[in-house]
Protein backbone atom coordinates (compact mmCIF):
# COMPACT_ATOMS: atom_id res chain seq x y z
CA UNK A 1 0.00 0.00 0.00
CA UNK A 2 1.25 3.68 -1.11
CA UNK A 3 2.58 6.16 1.56
CA UNK A 4 1.05 9.60 1.94
CA UNK A 5 2.59 12.21 3.78
CA UNK A 6 2.81 16.02 4.05
CA UNK A 7 3.68 18.80 6.18
CA UNK A 8 1.70 21.80 6.53
CA UNK A 9 3.56 23.69 3.77
CA UNK A 10 4.31 20.64 0.99
CA UNK A 11 2.11 19.15 -1.07
CA UNK A 12 0.71 15.33 -0.50
CA UNK A 13 3.48 12.82 -1.53
CA UNK A 14 3.06 9.25 -1.96
CA UNK A 15 5.75 7.11 -2.08
CA UNK A 16 4.50 4.17 -4.35
CA UNK A 17 6.88 0.80 -5.00
CA UNK A 18 7.90 0.14 -8.53
CA UNK A 19 8.32 -3.02 -10.53
CA UNK A 20 10.77 -4.27 -13.40
CA UNK A 21 9.13 -2.37 -16.47
CA UNK A 22 9.60 0.77 -14.42
CA UNK A 23 13.24 1.28 -15.75
CA UNK A 24 12.66 3.21 -18.90
CA UNK A 25 10.62 6.09 -16.71
CA UNK A 26 12.61 6.02 -13.47
CA UNK A 27 16.09 6.51 -15.99
CA UNK A 28 14.48 9.27 -17.70
CA UNK A 29 13.72 11.36 -14.40
CA UNK A 30 17.05 10.37 -13.57
CA UNK A 31 19.22 11.53 -16.63
CA UNK A 32 16.80 14.89 -16.42
CA UNK A 33 17.41 15.27 -13.44
CA UNK A 34 21.68 14.94 -13.33
CA UNK A 35 21.71 16.58 -16.67
CA UNK A 36 22.86 20.26 -15.45
CA UNK A 37 25.50 19.10 -13.03
CA UNK A 38 27.03 16.56 -15.22
CA UNK A 39 27.14 18.84 -17.65
CA UNK A 40 29.08 21.05 -15.60
CA UNK A 41 31.71 18.82 -15.17
CA UNK A 42 31.82 17.59 -18.61
CA UNK A 43 30.24 14.08 -18.19
CA UNK A 44 27.05 14.12 -19.58
CA UNK A 45 26.86 10.70 -21.46
CA UNK A 46 22.79 9.63 -21.88
CA UNK A 47 24.07 6.34 -22.08
CA UNK A 48 26.57 5.86 -19.40
CA UNK A 49 24.18 7.41 -16.90
CA UNK A 50 21.29 4.21 -18.23
CA UNK A 51 24.16 1.55 -17.86
CA UNK A 52 25.25 2.65 -14.25
CA UNK A 53 21.45 3.28 -13.41
CA UNK A 54 20.90 -0.28 -14.93
CA UNK A 55 23.87 -2.42 -13.26
CA UNK A 56 22.25 -1.06 -9.61
CA UNK A 57 18.57 -1.09 -10.61
CA UNK A 58 16.70 -2.99 -7.24
CA UNK A 59 12.94 -2.40 -7.89
CA UNK A 60 12.33 -4.04 -4.60
CA UNK A 61 14.08 -0.79 -3.06
CA UNK A 62 12.83 2.23 -5.28
CA UNK A 63 9.78 3.93 -4.84
CA UNK A 64 7.93 6.12 -7.39
CA UNK A 65 7.41 10.11 -5.94
CA UNK A 66 3.63 11.11 -6.76
CA UNK A 67 1.79 13.98 -5.71
CA UNK A 68 -1.74 14.54 -6.76
CA UNK A 69 -1.29 11.27 -8.71
CA UNK A 70 1.70 12.82 -10.52
CA UNK A 71 4.98 10.96 -11.01
CA UNK A 72 7.23 13.48 -10.43
CA UNK A 73 10.34 11.57 -9.12
CA UNK A 74 11.68 8.35 -7.33
CA UNK A 75 13.83 7.56 -4.30
CA UNK A 76 15.57 4.57 -3.40
CA UNK A 77 16.74 3.24 -0.56
CA UNK A 78 19.04 -0.14 -0.31
CA UNK A 79 19.81 -1.53 3.49
CA UNK A 80 23.68 -1.90 4.08
CA UNK A 81 25.37 -3.82 6.48
CA UNK A 82 25.39 -0.60 9.24
CA UNK A 83 22.70 1.36 8.19
CA UNK A 84 20.75 2.74 5.09
CA UNK A 85 22.36 4.08 1.50
CA UNK A 86 20.37 6.32 -0.01
CA UNK A 87 21.43 5.35 -3.54
CA UNK A 88 19.19 8.02 -5.45
CA UNK A 89 16.72 10.79 -4.93
CA UNK A 90 15.47 12.71 -7.95
CA UNK A 91 12.75 14.89 -8.32
CA UNK A 92 11.75 16.51 -11.82
CA UNK A 93 12.95 19.66 -12.51
CA UNK A 94 9.52 21.13 -13.09
CA UNK A 95 8.34 19.90 -9.46
CA UNK A 96 11.59 20.80 -7.57
CA UNK A 97 11.62 23.56 -4.93
CA UNK A 98 8.33 22.59 -3.72
CA UNK A 99 9.12 20.46 -0.83
CA UNK A 100 8.79 17.17 -2.44
CA UNK A 101 12.33 16.30 -1.74
CA UNK A 102 12.42 17.59 1.91
CA UNK A 103 9.26 15.39 2.61
CA UNK A 104 10.76 12.50 1.39
CA UNK A 105 13.70 12.93 2.98
CA UNK A 106 11.63 13.18 6.30
CA UNK A 107 10.15 9.98 5.61
CA UNK A 108 13.19 8.31 5.32
CA UNK A 109 14.63 9.61 8.62
CA UNK A 110 11.53 8.22 10.38
CA UNK A 111 12.18 4.82 9.24
CA UNK A 112 15.62 4.77 9.99
CA UNK A 113 15.32 6.23 12.94
CA UNK A 114 12.86 4.04 13.59
CA UNK A 115 15.28 1.12 13.04
CA UNK A 116 17.76 3.06 14.91
CA UNK A 117 19.88 3.10 11.46
CA UNK A 118 22.36 5.47 9.65
CA UNK A 119 21.68 7.01 6.54
CA UNK A 120 24.41 7.21 4.35
CA UNK A 121 24.20 9.70 0.45
CA UNK A 122 26.83 10.08 -2.25
CA UNK A 123 26.31 13.41 -4.21
CA UNK A 124 28.02 14.56 -7.66
CA UNK A 125 30.88 17.61 -5.97
CA UNK A 126 29.46 20.02 -8.58
CA UNK A 127 25.62 19.21 -7.76
CA UNK A 128 23.09 21.54 -5.95
CA UNK A 129 22.00 18.23 -3.73
CA UNK A 130 25.28 18.58 -1.64
CA UNK A 131 23.35 21.98 0.12
CA UNK A 132 20.47 20.04 -0.10
CA UNK A 133 21.97 17.29 1.75
CA UNK A 134 23.96 19.20 4.49
CA UNK A 135 20.69 21.41 5.46
CA UNK A 136 18.63 18.65 5.88
CA UNK A 137 21.65 17.23 8.56
CA UNK A 138 23.66 15.00 6.79
CA UNK A 139 27.04 15.16 7.73
CA UNK A 140 30.53 15.14 4.96
CA UNK A 141 32.47 12.20 5.29
CA UNK A 142 34.83 12.23 2.46
CA UNK A 143 34.72 13.31 -1.26
CA UNK A 144 36.60 11.25 -4.32
CA UNK A 145 37.17 12.93 -8.00
CA UNK A 146 33.58 12.94 -8.52
CA UNK A 147 31.30 12.71 -5.47
CA UNK A 148 30.65 13.75 -1.59
CA UNK A 149 29.85 11.47 1.00
CA UNK A 150 27.64 11.95 4.02
CA UNK A 151 26.05 10.66 6.78
CA UNK A 152 23.03 10.84 8.97
CA UNK A 153 23.08 9.58 12.37
CA UNK A 154 19.65 7.84 13.82
CA UNK A 155 17.94 10.19 15.97
CA UNK A 156 19.24 12.99 14.28
CA UNK A 157 16.25 14.93 14.12
CA UNK A 158 14.37 15.96 10.66
CA UNK A 159 15.01 19.57 8.56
Amino acid sequence: MPFQFAATDTPLVTLVGTQPNDFETLVEIRIEAMRESLERLGRFDPLRARERFRSGFSPQFTRHIEVAGERVGFVVVKPMIDGLLLDHLYIKQSAQGSGIGSAVLRQVFMEADAAGLAVRVGALRESDSNRFYVRHGFQFVESDEFDNYYIRSPDQGCA
